[in-house]
């Protein structure tokens, strides 16, 4: 494996904003958040080409595409997932998947347990149980899942010292504040620089996958599906 470090373009979004990062192994070049309101559908290229303009580095250049797949908006996760396939695929590089609860367990720091939340849609949210070292180590502690805000205290409120992290901790704040422990982490800026970190580990450990290997972590059906069934 090459010692030089790879020039990584990676790509979030499973979150309503999402966000895009460029870096040079543990360097972040550029990076920014997306707009909330408005659809991926409607900006991805335009922020990817936006993130290479702000660096001065073309699209030629990079070398490991990543991605987080999930779980997230359906949507979201469907249009990021296809775009780096897609740039990947034409530019013959390899890809890092990142699960969505992963890397906001890692941006929120070292922590012996740290409960990842996102919105799931209905009130719910994806949750998932992570222990992070202080170099960056992250190891799941229970599988990803898709729960009501009520079991979610009652799989995890009895736990000491936790620090809940991400957009589903910061909605359901109150709740977590009045019946479980620890404390919850601030609001994170720019998940896709989460996603570089974790994509570069990939690398190191030579574990990164062709494009057309690239899926996505739903954890729960569709809507569709779900009114199919």
């Amino acid at each position: 494996m090459s010692t030089v470090e790879p020039l990584i373009l990676s790509v979030e979004t499973a979150t309503l904003s999402g966000s895009v990062a460029l870096s040079r192994g543990e360097h972040v070049l550029a990076a920014f958040a997306g707009d909330s309101g408005v659809s991926h559908s409607n900006t991805l290229l335009n922020d990817i080409d936006k993130l290479l303009n702000e660096a001065q580095v073309d699209l030629s250049a990079i070398d490991l595409f990543a991605v987080a797949t999930g779980p997230g908006s359906f949507t979201g996760l469907r249009i990021g997932i296809a775009t780096i396939k897609g740039l990947a695929a034409t530019l013959e590089r390899p890809c890092a998947g990142i699960p969505t609860l992963q890397a906001i367990a890692l941006a929120a720091g070292e922590s012996p347990r740290s409960v990842a939340l996102l919105p799931a849609g209905r009130g719910e949210v994806f949750a998932q149980l992570f222990s992070i070292t202080k170099d960056g180590f992250v190891t799941a502690l229970d599988e990803a899942t898709h729960i009501s805000p009520q079991r979610l205290i009652e799989m995890y409120g009895s736990l000491e010292n936790v620090l809940w992290c991400g957009d589903g901790a910061l909605t359901h704040k109150t709740l977590i504040e009045r019946e479980a422990h620890g404390r919850i982490a601030p609001p994170i800026p720019v998940l896709a620089t989460h996603v570089a970190s974790l994509a570069l580990a990939q690398f190191r450990e030579e574990q990164l996958v062709q494009p057309d290997a690239l899926q996505a972590i739903y954890v729960r059906p569709s809507d569709a599906e779900l009114k199919f069934y």
